[in-house]
């Protein structure tokens, strides 16, 4: 597909929202106050694993500044562990603890009342009576023979094998492809390796938050931050077991989500204390409570076998994925094994999945879930392939390089991908010759994938009469994607994008859009924008030939305004037209609803220098240049944003975040001085190179931008910490004292 010009789409205006954001207007969650609002807060399990003997609220419902106590009894079941939860979502069970308090920080009562203060001080007045249990804490040791039971009534699935699960083992998917052991014989070199990860935070600055209130009709309203309003609005009619056309929920600004903003957690609390007392209640996180009890993503162990002739070529590859669901279903093993081997031509893949519960907060989705802890396998074992093999690292990966009409092995057939592209563009930057100058200094690459989704979504353009347009449309905007929709509608009717106003309606006030999530927002809600747009754009042709008494088809739209195709004198602007639009047959209004199909996975890449100091182990990043496949960069800036954003989350993962567990599964570092997280002052300015392979699927090429780019950075830091120090790790995080462990063992 050629690359397009565009007189909208590419460029780089200032975002919608810009002014709010910096001057403090902009209302987030927590922002929300309504007349006689209650506070509420949640009482949380001391225990890692213990059954709830039983619980008295008496002391807390005397309290006189009480107006109202919830437990899990308040709250639907839900359905057997196992079954009908997505990523994303939330189990009734996690909720609020029901039997068993399966983590510390689980859930087990709420409390509302006048003030924060005072619903804080009645929490000591709630007794529990535990009985503690064992509990496990990682993956491995989840799996073991004898281990102690998360969920002793789960309900197992399977896409691979059924036989045998291991304990813990909730879900398992199978994927293979050709004849594994055909091609290892055809092998001259194989390299097998295992790796391990910890859990982490996707860290957004806002805390979760829910605020909510009951009408005298029965009608619940929500106001929250989150990343999907409609996936909201249908986890608490199912938690609260009433219609969904009972709930209405308001959208508010959010401050980072990056998937950890999809499920809910305090929403149905604040229901169902709303609806006790009678009055409005509003919950909101502390820092603690966000690193405790919502979802980081998971820890692993991956096993992972590659093998390759001698001039080069893979020709098998053998994965096993054991990954952390924490105390709820799923983990992101569907997401990883779509990745594992995304970047390459393997015609022989297997690729074995464990979908395993321990006793931590359940998982939830982090940017390209599952795709970095894969990468930082395969992006390892492949560096290790080159040098066993002689050869350029770069140069291996080309000579593998997936194209269109090559079949992954989870199944899809690639698209108009632009893995090729990338590594070309790796070895052609100047970062890629430049000398390795210095003691201690050492250069490492890294390539990483993110599947990319869509879904329904539908926009509306309501024309004004001074020629400006309110466009609504359903996806939430975490990264600017209200800017970058407008751009699309702006494009199609040659309007200044200034002249294009976006809103987030609320799930009363647009049509069902699915979550902003999957990089797929741009693409969805940018497509129903370009189709809405276009439905004025019909309407306005239809105008002009109403006034000039002519036929539709003898009338065009161009540059902003209508002409009659043969009577040259005859144009109306598109503000003539709107603002005569009441006498021409009504207000203009540009509607669409679709489920677009046709979106393809974005593919990036990490070349990084570091200096690493053996004695102290702390690794200093001196150059970093991302490159990322985008399809149509529809706002530069934007994009550039999102690849560098994703970039430096990657590095903290790699080289210091991590849960940080007691013995008794207490997490030892929840809070923002003691979770490492990097700043500015951990890095250097990130080059962002774009490249843009348009997918012909989309009217304007889109791929998908937000979450392919944390998925390079691990391996890519893996692999220049063994260029510097000459010792590979193996286990996340790399951090100071990791390495000098490594360096010294």
């Amino acid at each position: 597909m050629t690359k397009q010009k565009y007189k909208v789409v590419g460029t780089r205006p200032i975002r919608h929202d810009g002014a709010d954001k910096v001057t403090g207007r902009a209302r987030f969650g927590a922002d929300i106050t309504l007349p006689g609002m209650l506070h509420g807060a949640v009482l949380r399990s001391p225990h890692s694993h213990a059954r709830i003997l039983s619980i008295d609220t008496s002391g807390a419902e005397a309290h006189p500044d009480v107006r109202g106590v919830m437990t899990a009894a308040d709250l639907q079941p839900g359905a057997p562990v196992g079954t009908g939860i997505l990523p994303g979502q939330n189990h009734p069970g996690n909720v609020m603890a029901r039997s068993k308090a399966l983590y510390k920080g689980h859930a087990v009562a709420a409390i509302a009342a006048t003030s924060v203060h005072a619903a804080q001080e009645a929490l000591d007045l709630i007794k529990v009576e535990y009985e503690k249990l064992p509990a496990v804490l990682d993956v491995e040791s989840a799996m073991k023979p004898g281990a102690p039971i998360v969920h002793e009534d789960m309900v197992p699935y399977s896409l691979g094998p059924a036989d045998d699960f291991p304990p813990n083992v909730v879900g398992r998917e199978q994927y293979v492809l050709g004849d594994l052991t055909a091609g290892f014989e055809a092998a001259d070199v194989t390299v097998e390796r295992e790796f391990r990860t910890t859990s982490v935070h996707q860290g957004y600055i806002e805390p979760q938050n829910g605020t909510a209130s009951w009408s005298q009709d029965g009608k619940l309203t929500v106001w929250c931050s989150s990343q999907g309003h409609f996936g909201i609005r249908d986890q608490l009619g199912v938690t609260l077991g009433i219609p969904v056309s009972d709930v209405k929920v308001v959208p508010m600004e959010i401050g980072g989500g990056f998937g950890g903003k999809l499920p809910i957690y305090l929403e149905p609390l604040a229901a169902v204390l709303s609806r006790k007392t009678g009055q409005p209640v509003k919950l909101t996180m502390s820092r603690a409570e966000v690193f405790e009890a919502t979802g980081p993503t998971s820890g692993s162990y991956v096993t992972l076998k590659i093998g390759a002739t001698s001039d080069g070529h893979i020709t098998a590859a053998d994965a096993m994925l054991a990954f952390e669901a924490g105390a709820y279903p799923p983990s992101p093993i569907t997401g990883a094994a779509a990745a594992i081997f995304a970047p390459y031509k393997i015609d022989n893949v297997r690729i074995d999945c464990y979908d395993v519960l321990d006793n931590k907060p359940k998982v939830a989705p982090y940017r390209a879930p599952g795709a970095p802890i894969v990468a930082f396998a395969t992006e390892s074992v492949m560096d290790e392939l080159a040098e066993k093999l002689g050869m350029d690292p770069i140069a291996l990966r080309i000579t593998n390089a997936a194209k269109k009409g090559d079949r992954r092995a989870d199944g899809v057939m690639n698209g108009p991908i632009g893995a090729l592209e990338v590594m070309e563009a790796i070895k052609a930057h100047p970062h890629y010759s430049a000398p390795i100058e210095g003691e201690g200094v050492g250069r490492g690459v890294g390539l990483g994938f993110c599947r990319n989704n869509a879904g329904p979504a539908c926009a509306i353009g309501n024309v004004l009469a001074d020629g400006r347009v309110s466009l609504v449309e359903g996806s939430m905007d975490i990264g600017g994607s209200r800017t970058a929709v407008a751009q699309m509608f702006a494009e199609v009717l040659s309007l200044p994008v200034e002249d294009v106003l976006p809103s987030v309606g609320d799930t009363e006030a647009i049509g069902y859009t699915s979550v902003t999530g999957g990089s797929g927002v741009t693409y969805k809600s940018g497509w129903a924008a370009f189709e809405a747009a276009n439905d004025v754009k019909r309407q306005v042709i239809e105008r002009a030939a109403r006034v000039w008494d002519a036929k539709v088809e003898d009338v065009e739209y161009v540059d902003g305004e209508a002409r009659h195709l043969s009577d040259t004198a005859l144009k109306m602007s598109f503000k003539e037209i709107a603002a005569d639009a009441n006498n021409t047959g009504g207000p203009i209004v540009g509607r669409a609803n679709l489920n677009p199909p046709g979106a393809v996975g974005s593919y990036s890449a990490l070349l990084v220098d570091v200096r690493v100091d053996p004695e102290t182990g702390k690794t200093d990043i001196l150059r970093a240049t991302a490159f990322q496949d985008v399809g149509t960069a529809v706002h530069p800036a934007y994009v550039e944003g999102q690849i560098q954003g994703g970039i430096t989350q990657g590095i903290g993962w790699a080289l210091n975040e991590e849960y940080y567990l007691g013995d008794d599964g207490a997490m030892q570092n929840a809070s923002l001085l003691d979770y490492r997280m990097p700043t500015t002052l951990d890095l250097p300015m990130i080059e962002a190179v774009i490249i843009e392979v348009p997918n012909p699927n989309h009217p304007y090429g889109v791929k998908g931008v937000g979450e392919a780019s944390i998925s390079a950075p691990l391996a890519a830091l893996a692999n220049a910490i063994k260029s510097a120090t000459g010792s590979r790790l193996r286990q996340l995080p790399m951090n100071p004292q990791s390495i000098v462990k490594a360096v010294s063992g």
